[in-house]
């Protein structure tokens, strides 16, 4: 259906259920490594995702006292459920790795079956796992009798688009007990380049009787809507189109809900939500780290409100002070006398463009 079509009648779908959590919305947010940490996960749940899972935990037992896997899977105070990735290849030690983050607050386990990044793939696990059946279907099962909370399973549709075994594993994947697949529609060696196999997930959809999930270029509502339509797919999990853009999970969640798009928010409330962002995002790194890994949050926004046009001198000037900026009051400061400097636009709406696939 193109965009420009009359949206059909809004339907209203039972709520997605992963075991016995009942989602309240269909737009998801994708786990993504050096993104999706408590305070990105925690915004976007309250600006209308669905569910959030967090960035892939390893399960190697050696890493996990280590600063960055605590991180990961912390999960104080976020709103449930709280689902944790994990990633490896070796069925005990994912097993292993499951009951210690069930342990810890996890109330939903997801096993990494799609991320193409070669350090991942190299040991074998992530979308490497695809190449190897039997042991993909090993791991869901001892992962499964080793914890009382539902798994889930993120996949691709292949090794290569001459290889595609989603449908094959989906079904393996359920009869050895996950609740729910996510299919990013790219295979392995695509990584995250090129047209996106929607076939292919409706293909899985069609073939297990367990919610399936569509990821893959979903970056406005309108497109959210066509994947649902086109896959019959339960629910879309969007990516990279929510990096500095957290509000496009209410956009999905209202246009599904009633075939109309919400306004776009304003240049005040962007600048209300990246300060809060970064305030919760200082406190739970410090600000040594903070300070550095905020950088690419607010590049992101940045981006956001420029849309489709080029950043202007003084957007470009902001990214660098911000880039060489080391304390986090001062990455503040540049940012209130930014939007100080737009004040006459606070209550406009942003651009809606400048998206990019996820």
């Amino acid at each position: 259906m193109p965009a420009s079509a009359a949206p059909p009648a809004p339907s209203q779908p039972a709520l997605l259920r992963i075991g016995p959590y009942a989602l309240p919305h269909r737009a998801l947010v994708a786990p993504m490594a050096g993104v999706t940490d408590r305070p990105y996960r925690q915004l976007c749940k309250r600006l209308g995702a669905g569910y959030a899972v967090s960035e892939m935990a390893a399960s190697n037992p050696r890493l996990w006292n280590s600063v960055k896997t605590s991180r990961r899977i912390d999960h104080a105070g976020e709103i449930e459920p709280k689902a944790v990735q994990i990633a490896g290849a070796d069925p005990a030690m994912m097993a292993e790795a499951a009951r210690f983050n069930v342990e810890r607050g996890a109330q939903i386990i997801d096993i990494n079956m799609g991320c193409p990044v070669k350090k991942v793939c190299n040991v074998y696990a992530g979308s490497a796992l695809m190449g190897n059946e039997p042991l993909a279907i090993e791991i869901i099962e001892r992962v499964v009798k080793a914890v009382p909370v539902p798994v889930t399973v993120k996949m691709r549709t292949g090794i290569d688009p001459d290889h595609r075994n989603a449908v094959a594993l989906a079904r393996a994947a359920e009869a050895a007990g996950a609740v729910m697949i996510t299919v990013h529609g790219r295979s392995r060696a695509c990584r995250y380049h090129g047209p996106v196999d929607y076939t292919t997930i409706a293909e899985v959809k069609a073939a297990v009787g367990i919610p399936v999930v569509a990821n893959g270029n979903i970056d406005s509502p309108e497109k959210a809507r066509d994947v649902l339509a086109q896959t019959g797919a339960d629910a879309v999990m969007i990516g990279r189109a929510a990096q500095g853009r957290p509000w496009i999970f209410r956009e999905v969640d209202h246009y599904l809900a009633h075939g109309t798009r919400l306004p776009a928010p304003t240049w005040r409330e962007v600048r209300d939500l990246l300060l809060e962002h970064l305030n919760d995002h200082y406190r739970f790194y410090g600000e040594f780290t903070g300070v550095r890994t905020a950088r690419k949050h607010i590049g992101w926004y940045l981006q956001a409100l420029c849309g489709d046009r080029q950043p202007d001198e003084a957007t470009e000037a902001l990214r660098h002070a911000i880039n060489d900026c080391e304390q986090a009051d001062g990455q503040v400061r540049l940012l209130e006398r930014y939007f100080a400097d737009r004040a006459s636009l606070l209550d406009t709406g942003i651009d809606q463009g400048g998206t990019q696939p996820s």
